[in-house]
């Protein structure tokens, strides 16, 4: 059982942890506390021999900020990412990038990025153009009985 994209905190995944309620932990450093708190999570979950398989739904940031986490868990069991995703219709996460070989993958594996800071060179041009263009929202997605379901 896998869960935790929805827990913002380690003292939120440790009832589930003790109750033996999840062998993956799936934090989203986006939203539970970046690089350091997601650190924290991981080894939490190792003390209770679950996994931890990060979530990242989202840009070549919080990627390259789920691998440094990956990089350092040795319960890292596998990596969340976006990349020629479905959601991504209009745009894929390595327009934002200078260097999209960073996450080239062969095998299904991905090196960590070890250039300066998280190992990614933002483009600011191309972050700027897609600022211009009108607000994203995440799109409502909607199952044959009408009822609202998770994207």
């Amino acid at each position: 059982m896998a869960a935790g994209e929805r827990c913002y905190h380690r003292t939120e995944f440790k009832p589930l942890l003790e109750a033996g309620a999840v062998d993956i932990v799936q934090p989203d450093l986006s939203h539970a506390g970046g690089i350091t708190e997601c650190t924290r999570i991981a080894d939490l979950a190792e003390t209770y021999d679950a996994s931890l398989a990060p979530h990242c739904p989202l840009g070549p940031v919080a990627l390259a900020s789920c691998l440094q986490v990956d990089a350092v868990a040795p319960n890292a069991l596998i990596q969340e990412q976006s990349l020629d995703i479905h959601y991504n219709d209009t745009a894929d996460v390595l327009d934002y990038v200078t260097d999209p070989s960073v996450f080239d993958y062969e095998d299904g594996y991905v090196q960590v990025p070890d250039g300066p800071g998280l190992g990614v060179t933002v483009d600011e041009d191309a972050l700027a153009a897609a600022s211009r263009e009108p607000d994203w929202h995440n799109p409502v997605w909607r199952r044959a009985d009408g009822s609202v379901t998770e994207w």
